[in-house]
């Protein structure tokens, strides 16, 4: 008989969708964040953040019953963690939250759970998690030694895109690893509830290891489009005809440049590859600095297509870390909205973005940065900043092509233009 209870503890932007999509193949789901807002929310049915097609899923399962929200964990048959795994200092990973869900989960269990670790982590976070529990709880153990109740733990990276996460749960592979193979087997029918894709069964640190690498790969293969960014910038050539030009080679696809590389996985994950082995891996290190230090770079094209104007209005169109989402995490909008306030406080920075209703906290600091409609940025910007491709910004390109613009997404490219970045 296979799981019928879960415990899901963070009800962000991976926690929710799969506590949703557990429920609407009749698991009971209980949802555990620190939040009183967010629980509130999900009891309500609501969706406390923008996902396509989400809230109709948490919609149903609460008014089905089979999905409610808490401030702390409930006894279930399994337990997935999905919490935040930023970094702090020098970019050494902050697994303060994990340690935290260890140790509120460890009261409730008895004996014979499964427990998933969801977020990306550096690799043997899954067995310190264990250790955590273990630690609060030495009558529990990992493989039955001295007769104690088993605990079963193992890790599955989340893979899926922002915009996608509801098709992407149910079609995309996992891969599975766990402290032991047992651990393994049983997370693996987990996620056959609801996983259409193949289930790929390893060890807990490959399955940690693998997440990061996935990540990184993007990571260095966005740097070498960003870095091209810069040469083409020094050559005076168009780096977008550039890429379309190199790209019709058969062997060849390169990325598309940007402002930086933002998001809760790309910008993050490889710093935990190279915490973990800091001498080899040179070339991880050198691409996460070459996209860290983009956001600079168009900072200062802003500041060159202002040079002269005693008071300048620059708008900034986007502030989302990818088009159509309003997830800020990690943005490199934000970082260059926020610096450029800063460096220039006599300029105006209006804000653009069709996603959220306020501005965030980085940027609701400077008197200088206004949230506005795409018409008041274009009738008085001075310099018009494009940093994230919405959708809802496509309509714009033909009138953005005629200001002063810096374009960072290329959306403007091979339309006549005053470009100036």
């Amino acid at each position: 008989m296979g799981i019928s209870t879960v415990g899901v503890i963070g009800l962000g932007y991976i926690g929710l969708p799969t506590a949703a999509i557990l429920a609407a193949q009749g698991v009971a789901v209980t949802g555990v964040d620190v939040s009183p807002s967010t629980v509130d929310a999900v009891n309500r049915g609501q969706v406390p953040f923008v996902e396509p097609d989400l809230a109709g899923y948490v919609s149903e399962a609460v008014s089905s019953g089979k999905l409610r929200a808490a401030l702390a964990p409930v006894p279930a048959e399994a337990y997935i963690v999905a919490v935040p795994t930023p970094f702090i200092g020098d970019h050494k990973p902050d697994l303060s939250y994990i340690k935290a869900a260890a140790e509120a989960l460890a009261p409730v269990l008895r004996g014979g759970e499964l427990v998933i670790l969801e977020s990306t982590s550096p690799p043997g976070t899954t067995r310190r998690m264990a250790d955590w529990i273990l630690a609060a709880r030495p009558d529990l153990s990992v493989d039955g030694a001295d007769g104690r109740p088993v605990v079963y733990f193992a890790h599955c990276p989340e893979r899926v895109l922002p915009g996608r996460i509801m098709v992407e749960l149910v079609t995309n592979d996992r891969i599975v690893g766990g402290i032991t193979p047992e651990a393994a087997l049983r997370a693996s029918e987990l996620y056959q509830v609801f996983c259409q894709g193949e289930i790929l069964q390893t060890d807990a640190v490959t399955a940690e290891t693998a997440k990061l690498v996935e990540n990184s790969f993007r990571d260095v293969n966005i740097a070498f489009a960003n870095e091209l960014s810069l040469v083409a910038d020094r050559l005076g050539i168009d780096v977008w005809e550039l890429i379309r030009l190199a790209n019709h080679h058969p062997r060849v696809n390169i990325l598309q440049p940007g402002p930086g590389v933002g998001g809760h996985c790309i910008a993050v994950d490889p710093w935990f590859i190279v915490d973990a082995a800091p001498d080899e891996a040179r070339l991880i290190r050198t691409a996460r600095e070459v996209n860290d230090s983009k956001p600079r770079w168009v900072l200062h094209k802003v500041l060159d297509a202002v040079a002269g104007i005693e008071s300048p209005v620059v708008a900034a169109y986007g502030l989302a870390f990818k088009p159509n989402i309003d997830d800020l995490r990690e943005s490199p909008a934000i970082e260059i909205v926020r610096d450029l306030a800063a460096t220039f406080p006599q300029a105006t920075v209006l804000v653009v973005e069709p996603h959220v209703d306020t501005l965030p906290a980085e940027l609701e600091t400077f008197d200088n940065v206004r949230l506005v409609e795409a018409e008041e940025a274009l009738e008085v910007g001075d310099v018009q900043l494009l940093l994230v491709d919405h959708t809802a910004f496509r309509g714009l390109s033909e009138q953005l092509a005629t200001k002063r613009l810096v374009d960072t997404r290329g959306m403007t490219a091979n339309r006549p233009q005053a470009r100036v970045g």
